[in-house]
Formats: structure tokens, C-alpha cells, sequence
């Protein structure tokens, strides 16, 4: 069967004083998730927004929200982002000392768990806890801003999950987020992406519909590499 390549935009790129019309814009767009990146200023040296936001825009889409904590404790936070709306949470591996017990509680509140990864940490750090979620976000660029260069080095991890993920047959989904675009998209697909989250490359073009289309993937279906 053909992959089916899912997108996410960001809307850390959107105009923050219009963010509902940014997650209405993702469902014109042809978006299949809202992905929405946390961050504390703590993990990352950047604050944008909580709960109450994520809780503001659940009315506005139908569309599922994908949401991304670069926050320290999660744990302390998932109820509140679980209450808010979100129906998958990922986690930072590097900010969660008890990761399989924060994304055990994420199950029991009926939520997707997910982990992510910044560049520095190697996939097989996630070895311990691939059986307890159904994705995995492997950052492409240091996280805290929009706008940055994919460093390309990352997407050996995401070979190594595609690996790891079929040696014990598991079922997550990989997500790859920063600085993907026409550029770069390719590159991300072939090393065994599922899911594609974009920001500017969206938000910022003439025809964000189209953007969507090119990178989930029509040139990757044409020329036959489905796997």
C-alpha cells in the first residue's frame, strides 16, 4: 500500500493575533493535524503559549491537535493540555526523568502519546519507551524558533526508527519538524518520515494549499517509491 504521508503545520508561524483563523486555515490548506509547539522559556529559549490557548482553539477545527511540549516537568502539565483539547501530547525525552510513566498517563487520559528528541540525543535513547507511543517527533533543527535550517545529519535518526520500529514491529508514527520545505522535504520522506510538520513553508506561501500538497509528497508517488 502507498505511504500515507500525513502534514502538520505550525502554527508558531502564524500571526499569533490571529491564531483562530490560523487553525482554520489549516483545515483549507489540506493540514491534517494543528500542530501546536509549547514552549517555557525554560527547555528552550522561547515562551509562546498554554493550555488555555490550546483550550480557545479546540472550538475553531475539527481538525486533531498535535501538540508538541518543549516545556521542564511535563508531567505536571498533561492533564491540563489533555483537559485543554489536545489529542496527541509529545513529550521531551531529555525533559521527563520518569518518560514511560508521563507517557503512560497520557494513554489513560485517552490522548496519542509522543517523544521527541532534540539533536544531540541519539535515537537509541528512545529504546526503552518505542512500545509506549504511537509517535515519535525527531527534531531537525535545535528547537525554540521558527525559520532555522534542517540540519541534515538528523535524518539518520529517523532511518534508525524506521529500523528499530520494523526489527520490533511497531507501529508509531515518525515526525520530523524544522526547517522542512520544498528543499528539504524530499530528503525527510526518503529517510522514512510519516508525518511532516512545517511552519513559514506554509504559513508564508502565496498558495499554502499547494505547499501542503508538494510536501506530502505528489512527486514521491510519481516516481514510484512507495514503500
Amino acid at each position: 500500500m502507498p505511504r500515507r504521508i500525513l502534514i502538520a503545520p505550525s502554527v508558531l508561524s502564524a500571526d499569533f493575533g490571529g491564531l483562530a483563523d490560523a487553525a482554520r486555515a489549516v483545515a483549507a490548506m489540506g493540514g491534517d493535524f494543528v500542530h501546536l509547539d509549547v514552549m517555557d522559556g525554560h527547555f528552550v529559549p522561547n515562551l509562546t503559549f498554554g493550555p488555555k490557548v490550546v483550550a480557545d482553539l479546540r472550538p475553531v477545527t475539527d481538525l486533531p491537535f498535535d501538540v508538541h511540549l518543549m516545556i521542564e516537568r511535563p508531567d505536571l502539565w498533561i492533564e491540563r493540555f489533555a483537559d485543554a483539547g489536545a489529542d496527541w501530547i509529545t513529550i521531551h525525552l531529555e525533559a521527563a526523568v520518569h518518560a514511560q510513566r508521563v507517557l503512560a498517563t497520557i494513554r489513560q487520559r485517552g490522548k496519542r502519546p509522543g517523544v521527541s528528541i532534540v539533536p544531540a540525543t541519539p535515537a537509541e535513547a528512545l529504546s526503552e519507551v518505542l512500545d509506549d507511543v504511537d509517535l515519535v517527533l525527531v527534531m531537525t533543527v535545535n528547537p525554540g524558533f521558527g525559520g532555522q535550517q534542517l540540519i541534515p545529519r538528523t535524518l539518520r535518526k529517523v532511518e534508525a526508527l524506521v529500523r528499530m520500529r520494523e526489527q520490533r514491529k511497531l507501529r508509531f508514527l515518525i515526525e520530523v519538524d524544522g526547517g522542512i520545505n520544498r528543499d528539504t522535504a524530499r530528503s525527510a520522506l526518503e529517510a522514512g518520515a510519516d508525518v511532516i510538520v512545517a511552519g513559514q513553508a506554509v504559513f508564508a506561501a502565496a498558495d499554502p494549499a499547494r505547499e501542503v500538497a508538494f510536501l506530502r509528497g505528489e512527486w514521491y508517488h510519481e516516481e514510484g517509491m512507495n514503500r
